[in-house]
């Protein structure tokens, strides 16, 4: 079993290097998944243990947390009215497209609708997971759209602003962070994640840790900081537990769909587009920026790409934070009505 697990974290290490290396988004989440992917389709029986996987789930939250800032509150409150119809909008559109990607049974059960979802992408597998949705089939779709979105994305913002966001910001492994920092934002998660699974929430240990965070730096209290490789060891178990759970049938279900995925994320892509360029034409917003704000990728790969740009940082951030709680309102409602139209109601399994 140890010479198994060797095997996994070296080939997760060589892939998710080379998806670094080229600048793919979520490299770390997708690289040990893969890895997990291709031993699971063989036969490997291996497993990730519930406490590390909550662990993982805390750690994304309090990631997903230090996004959440009072210039983010600020910018929101300045452009409520835009970011409410945007966001409206936007989530209308998905669900819309969700639900009949379900009802036309091209993946089953509620997986379109969590996959067709716009946000966070690792935050919106873990939700699909706690609901009851096939989260293997809901990693595929979202991350598809995920890479789709943020090689669209660099491709404008390269063409727009001279081609700075094509450039791939490696990441500080081990820079210097402060130790008693660390040890304040993994107590916070600790106690968030601990809430959230008490109350038997859904991925209680993210939704807990990601509350909690987000309170508390918006507060200025504290501010969430946690190293690099801390939050990579975080993405790998979440990749693994994924990963591993899929067989040579999902696979199969996965191929067979793929075709209809990639057109229902041009669509998606395409729509949030004219929102873009609606928000450029009649409220003065550089055409990158407004891009960037709208499109339905995640939450993670968007900052990396907006960071990397000449663009209006806080509007982006704002208006993709603000999403994403909307997405966490609506999202467990949706799943079930879409369920319950299909004859059964998706249970609400705490992780």
């Amino acid at each position: 079993m140890i010479g198994r697990w060797a095997v996994l974290i070296a080939l997760s290490a060589v892939v998710a290097g080379v998806l670094e290396l080229v600048g793919l988004p979520a490299g770390l989440l997708l690289g040990p998944m893969i890895a997990a992917v291709v031993l699971a389709v063989r036969g490997w029986s291996l497993s990730v243990p519930t406490s590390a996987f909550r662990a993982a789930q805390a750690a994304v939250g309090t990631l997903i947390a230090g996004s959440i800032t009072t210039g983010i509150v600020a910018t929101v409150g300045e452009h409520w009215p835009v970011f409410l119809m945007v966001n409206g909008v936007t989530l209308a559109a998905s669900s819309v497209l969700g639900y009949l990607l379900s009802r036309w049974q091209v993946l089953p059960g509620t997986v379109a609708v969590w996959g067709s979802t716009p946000g966070a992408a690792s935050a919106m597998v873990l939700m699909a997971q706690a609901y009851g949705a096939d989260s293997r089939l809901v990693a595929v779709m979202t991350y598809t759209r995920v890479v789709s979105v943020a090689v669209v994305a660099s491709v404008l913002a390269a063409v727009m602003v001279g081609g700075g966001s094509g450039h791939h910001v490696a990441a500080t492994w081990f820079a210097a962070v402060d130790p008693i920092a660390v040890l304040r934002t993994i107590a916070i998660a600790g106690v968030g994640a601990g809430v959230g699974v008490a109350l038997k929430l859904p991925a209680g240990a993210l939704l807990g840790s990601l509350v909690a965070g987000a309170a508390l730096n918006v507060t200025g209290i504290a501010q969430p900081v946690l190293p690099q490789w801390l939050l990579a060891i975080s993405y790998a178990v979440v990749g693994w537990r994924i990963g591993l759970s899929f067989t040579r049938d999902t696979l199969r279900v996965a191929g067979k769909a793929m075709p209809r995925i990639l057109l229902s994320v041009a669509l998606l892509i395409a729509f949030c587009g004219g929102i873009a360029a609606a928000l450029t034409r009649w409220w003065g917003i550089d055409p990158v920026t407004a891009y960037l704000a709208t499109s339905p990728g995640g939450m993670d790969s968007v900052a990396i790409i907006a960071a990397s740009s000449p663009v209006d940082v806080p509007f982006v951030m704002a208006l993709q934070v603000l999403r994403f709680l909307g997405v966490l309102l609506i999202g467990p409602p949706l799943a079930r009505f879409v369920a319950t139209r299909q004859g059964g109601v998706p249970p609400v399994i705490p992780i």
